[in-house]
């Protein structure tokens, strides 16, 4: 059957949203796992029922049906050969909350922090957290049974899931458990009772062991003894038996009572051996971490990221709770008694725990790359064996990665049992040590007792490992239970039963390198990735953050998703289609493939990724390189010279003071604004921000010079366009500010340009011009010792790091560029940054100035805003601090066919603290697009930092 004649099949059948292109095709390529396996068509239902419609059409043509929730499945459960299904989007609701009976009803969609929400207005809670609760949905959750590090007192998924409501790969609907009208009578559980009266020894000896054995199908539950539960049977079978179509979960109400015990040992090793010491203690959670994962913290955050530890090299992060206050402190004296640690820190202050708790959490997701910078790889990352056998497992599992010459950082849930590490495997000389050491490995957990997997499920990394854990009998009974559900062998094939090879379709390994060896024109350096292109797209592990709203806790990344909801615009989903491209998989032309386009097209070049993805994605500088490919000697959207080059019309409207007035009244003339906003390629809804007609460089010239020495030295300004033809009042205060810090300010002879805009439409050859030169005006400054500070967040950005990514290269002249460029970068400081580090220097007061502040997304992900956050505190003023972009972004939100989503990015976190803010109450807003979206879209006006401080100098 042609694509095509299945994507209508599944129209004409009632499926809505179903697409064959080959940017979704792209798109639903991987998970989170190492696998890349294209489907055919991806369907995104806005109904349960649509559901009924794609299996059935998927049984007519014998096509394979794979679910998908968050898309974060490491072990590769989530990608599939024919029809993707994605239920995150719309199939989305908390249906019922039953206080009274602690129960909920949900849709396998729902994220569980959006169950937790709905639950907590009840004094309730869903009781397994995995690390991905910001994004992962409880169908994944049910689909590989996940747990969390709080397993150890609210169970695994499996125990909190009383009834489903699932089709059968038959096509069989069944009513399971705790739902209404449940399935009393059925010919698939008939011949599933007759599986399992065969198979009662096996499964009796040989499944249900413990806690995290998650590997193959937990027949356990359909024991006479345990009731024939076929609803948890299925918790865990990875979409390979039925599909999901709603669920009813348990919620318990949380102790109020919480203690943080952190125990201390000479090794991660020791730290195991201590487990079953701990465990009769009742903890909610045991955690194993050791040195090289708080050293990896400690390098990659900061020294501040790391509290102070007890004594020792490994440790024990153990949770207590309970109702009364007096008896949980009692329970934790009682607790290092017995644990045999050599040092330990009971902690009684939720925020003292939340940050030794942060370095577990920071922890995990810098797992992804070694110490090194090398990428480390999931494949091996979830393997449990029984508690009381963990130390011994743990000292023979770290002699296997050093004859296997692998590094990774371990940590887990100990008090389960369950390892948590990834590995650099080569898989630049393909996967042959992959396949070698899992073979390995996997024995050793079996010697041990283990599972393969202790909470991520098998997927097409270990289901291939079965047989080291299972006998052939154990293994027959899968492939019957397989058989009775899904007889024709649709649901997520491959996986569990008549598994793959788990080193077919790894992605990263049949990914070529992609350097100016190989494409002489590639416009930046690429320094963290060997100037590898290839290697730099290919650090997005899937783990999907981008896919959470982060904005709550000050986070960026990823504006565009949280505004649409489509995987398309999440920065996951542009790194799979960007690696698709560089692939050759989008065709020999990848850069002008309409996919490429499509899925770049939304991306706001915030640079919210760069900070906030926990591998070090920069999306707006891969979006820059796709565009300078696509566009390289090619005619460009109007918008490219219209925006791209607003430096050089700002420079010549500020000739003069009538050559501004003319371009102004064009501006703003109702007649013209229609002409001017398509010659330039800008929305028509947008108002076009005036010129100055005095800009700063002119003003700063005609100024008296203030008398005096400088106390502190020379501060050479950065005069970026924005401040020099829009905004001089900021440059203007800054002078004032910095003058009355003690430092004498100049500017450049000249007037300079970072190549921001350039950078940002993917002009690349013009942005290294631009920024060269712009080097070689302030190189003479810094080397005189004076420190450059920047107005402009994202000008200052490109001074910080973009200006080095250009100016690297191979050659001497190039190199000399690069040092040149370094020592710029060194030496530019934020206004904050500067007169933090200015000794002797108090702010003004600013004691009763409430304010709002919408830091600079550049701001965030570059330079951070700690420094202002310190300041402004310093002074007194009492200011929120907005997570999330502004929506305008430079030339993004201005451009065609971008108002609607910079809007509601706009509407997502700004909008609403703007209207809730009182007329007293500052707006704060160092860039000039934050601003610009300020007054487009509300009747507020944004300040600078240099305006709110220069108001309040002391006259």
């Amino acid at each position: 059957m042609a694509d095509a004649d299945l994507v209508a099949a599944l129209r004409s059948a009632g499926a809505g949203d179903v697409d064959g292109s080959p940017l979704r095709r792209s798109l639903y390529s991987s998970d989170a796992s190492l696998y890349r396996i294209p489907p055919r068509v991806v369907v995104v239902p806005r109904h349960v029922d649509e559901l009924a419609a794609v299996l059935r059409v998927c049984r007519e043509h014998a096509v394979p049906l794979t679910m998908r929730g968050a898309g974060t499945s490491i072990a590769g459960n989530a990608v599939g050969p024919g029809v993707v299904v994605d239920v995150s989007r719309h199939l989305n609701r908390v249906l019922e909350v039953d206080a009274e009976g602690g129960t909920a009803l949900v849709e396998p969609g729902v994220v569980q922090a959006d169950l937790q929400k709905a639950a907590a207005r009840h004094g309730l809670r869903f009781g397994p957290d995995p690390s991905t609760h910001n994004r992962a949905t409880l169908g994944g959750m049910i689909g590989n049974n996940a747990c969390g590090s709080r397993a150890l007192g609210y169970g695994r998924t499996s125990d909190n899931v009383l009834g489903l409501d699932v089709l059968a790969g038959t096509g069989e609907r069944l009513r399971l458990g705790a739902m209404d009208n449940p399935t009393a009578t059925s010919p698939l559980l008939t011949d599933l009772r007759g599986v399992v009266r065969d198979g009662l020894a096996t499964i009796r000896t040989e499944l249900g062991r413990f806690g995290r054995q998650v590997s193959g199908y937990a027949l356990e539950h359909l024991l006479p003894e345990n009731g024939f539960d076929v609803a948890r049977a299925l918790v865990g079978s990875e979409g390979t038996l039925a599909l999901t179509l709603a669920a009813r979960v348990r919620l318990v109400r949380d102790a109020p009572v919480r203690i943080l015990v952190a125990l201390g040992y000479p090794s991660m090793a020791e730290a195991a051996d201590a487990v079953p010491a701990v465990l009769p203690h009742d903890p909610v959670a045991c955690e194993g971490l050791d040195a090289r994962i708080v050293d990896v913290v400690r390098a990659r955050r900061g020294p501040a990221a790391v509290p102070e530890l007890p004594r020792g090299s490994g440790w024990l992060f153990v949770e207590l709770a309970g109702e009364d206050s007096g008896a949980v402190r009692a329970a934790a004296r009682g607790l290092v008694a017995d644990a045999g640690a050599l040092d330990s820190r009971v902690v009684t202050d939720p925020v003292h725990a939340a940050a030794l708790w942060k370095i577990r959490e920071d922890g995990a997701g810098l797992s992804a790359r070694t110490p090194a910078g090398a990428p480390a790889h999931a494949g091996w990352e979830d393997a449990a064996v029984p508690p009381q056998r963990l130390g011994a497992y743990l000292r023979e599992f770290e002699t296997l990665m050093n004859r296997y010459r692998l590094t990774g950082l371990p940590y887990g849930h100990f008090g389960d049992g369950c390892v948590h590490i990834r590995i650099d495997f080569p898989f630049d000389r393909g996967t042959g040590v992959f396949r070698d050491f899992l073979l390995a490995a996997g024995a050793l957990a079996a010697e041990h007792g283990g599972s393969m997997s202790g909470e991520h499920g098998d997927g097409r990394a270990r289901s291939e490992l079965l047989p080291l854990m299972y006998s052939p009998q154990a293994i027959g009974l899968f492939e019957r239970v397989k058989a009775v559900f899904d007889p024709d062998d649709l649901l997520n094939p491959g996986v569990i039963v008549r598994p793959a090879p788990f080193e077919a379709d790894v992605r990263v390994a049949a990914a070529k390198p992609l350097r100016r060896a190989e494409l002489a024109t590639l416009g930046l350096a690429y320094r963290h990735d060997g100037g590898d292109l290839s290697a730099a797209v290919h650090r997005c592990t899937g783990v999907g953050k981008c896919r959470a709203d982060n904005s709550a806790d000050g986070g960026v990344m990823c504006p565009s998703f949280v505004a649409t909801r489509d995987e398309k615009d999440s920065t996951r989903g542009r790194a799979r289609v960007l690696q698709d491209a560089v692939s050759g998989d989008l065709g020999p032309d990848g850069w002008r493939s309409q996919a490429l386009h499509d899925a770049l097209d939304l991306c706001l070049s915030c640079k919210g990724c760069s900070s906030d993805c926990p591998t070090g994605v920069d999306m707006a500088a891969y979006k820059a390189e796709a565009l300078h490919q696509r566009y390289r000697r090619r005619p460009r959207p109007r918008s490219h010279y219209a925006l791209g080059w607003l430096p050089r019309w700002a420079r010549l409207a500020g000739r003069s003071v009538v050559l501004t007035r003319l371009a102004n009244v064009a501006m703003r003339s109702k007649t013209l604004h229609p002409l001017v906003t398509w010659s330039a390629g800008i929305d028509r809804r947008r108002s076009l921000p005036a010129f100055a007609e005095n800009p700063f460089r002119r003003w700063f010239a005609q100024r008296p010079v203030r008398p005096g020495t400088a106390e502190h030295g020379d501060v050479v300004l950065f005069v970026d366009t924005f401040t020099d033809a829009f905004s001089p009042e900021v440059g203007q205060a800054a002078v004032a500010v910095l003058e009355d810090a003690g430092y004498r300010v100049t500017v450049t002879d000249r007037p300079v340009c970072c190549g921001l805009t350039w950078i940002s439409t993917g002009q690349l050859d013009g942005a290294r011009r631009q920024a060269r030169a712009t080097i070689d005006a302030l190189l003479p400054h810094v080397r005189a010792g004076a420190v450059i500070v920047g107005l402009e967040p994202s000008c200052t950005g490109v001074l910080r790091a973009d200006a080095v990514e250009l100016l690297d290269g191979e050659d001497a002249a190039h190199a000399a560029a690069l040092v040149a460029a370094r020592e710029v970068a060194a030496a530019t400081r934020t206004l904050a940054e500067l007169l933090g580090q200015t000794p002797g220097w108090t702010p003004p007061d600013l004691t009763g100035t409430t304010g709002v502040a919408q830091p600079h997304c550049h701001h965030h992900a570059v330079m951070g805003w700690a420094a202002d956050a310190a300041l402004l505190r310093d002074a007194g003023a009492d200011v929120e601090r907005l997570g999330g972009c502004c929506g305008l972004a430079g030339n993004f939100g201005v451009e065609r066919g971008h108002h609607d989503v910079s809007v509601a990015v706009a509407e997502h976190r700004l909008l609403p603290a703007v209207r809730a803010a009182g007329p007293g109450t500052i707006l704060l807003a160092d860039g000039f697009s934050c601003r610009t979206q300020l007054s487009t879209l509300t009747d507020r006006t944004g300040r600078h930092l240099a305006q709110l401080l220069a108001e309040h100098l002391p006259h």
